[in-house]
């Protein structure tokens, strides 16, 4: 990185940082120590507060004991695997988003990481001016309002991608499995043919008995109440009237 890019970095991320009361905490987890230590460098000099841990253990215990603004997270990791920590960290009510670094850059690979619950996955090796313009891309999106929409047990908090139940319980869920509930959460009293969900909220998928696999993911996580199908038209949202 050049010394004009970096000084360019550097007083992007000053002037982001100064609508802020507090600087950003990153959770920064990376197996390989020199790269480690170059980021946590850097991302201090680009005015993040850093927390640094090498393992899987030792990142599942400072994103439980702390609270942290972002997660970069490497996939590859000793004792928990990057993506269990992850897993872990979402069933517990961690929301802070996270993005993956990983040497696992395929389309599969991407789409594990994505609805294992991080926001963004980025391949190595990597751009790091790309790496500080997706940290605070996450950052933007964590520290926006997102929306809260109403269902018929509780609320789809849409950038988090969790609903809390009326009983008080967090259930995390997919990229995936939130936007099919968001679509119908939407229009509540719609009822959506399988084709328009396809289209809509799978566009890269050939199989329309995909809408059915995640319909019967999201009725298992939050009850077969949640959506009603409608025979040979679709589903909507709740208990037909």
């Amino acid at each position: 990185m050049s010394a004009d890019i970096a000084a360019a970095s550097v007083t992007d991320a000053a002037a982001y940082t100064a609508n802020m009361s507090t600087r950003p905490r990153l959770l920064l987890v990376e197996d390989d120590a020199r790269l480690l230590q170059m980021l946590e460098q850097l991302l201090g000099a680009e005015g993040y507060d850093v927390v640094a841990a090498r393992d899987g253990q030792r990142a599942l215990h400072e994103g439980l004991t702390q609270t942290f603004d972002a997660i970069v997270l490497d996939r590859g990791l000793p004792v928990i695997e990057g993506l269990d920590v992850l897993t872990r960290l979402r069933a517990r009510g961690v929301l802070a988003p996270a993005l993956i670094l990983s040497a696992l850059g395929n389309p599969a690979d991407r789409v594990e990481g994505l609805d294992r619950g991080a926001e963004d996955y980025l391949a190595k090796p990597f751009d790091i001016d790309e790496l500080l313009a997706r940290i605070r891309a996450l950052l933007r999106r964590h520290t926006n309002t997102t929306p809260m929409l109403a269902l018929p047990d509780g609320a789809l908090d849409v950038g988090s991608r969790t609903v809390t139940t009326t009983q008080g319980t967090l259930v995390v869920l997919s990229e995936r499995e939130s936007d099919l509930l968001e679509r119908l959460a939407r229009r509540p009293q719609q009822v959506f043919e399988r084709a328009d969900l396809l289209s809509n909220v799978f566009p890269d998928a050939d199989d329309i008995g995909v809408v059915d696999t995640y319909v019967h993911y999201l009725r298992k996580k939050l009850g077969r109440s949640i959506i009603s199908t409608v025979r040979g038209i679709g589903y909507r949202l709740g208990q037909l009237p």
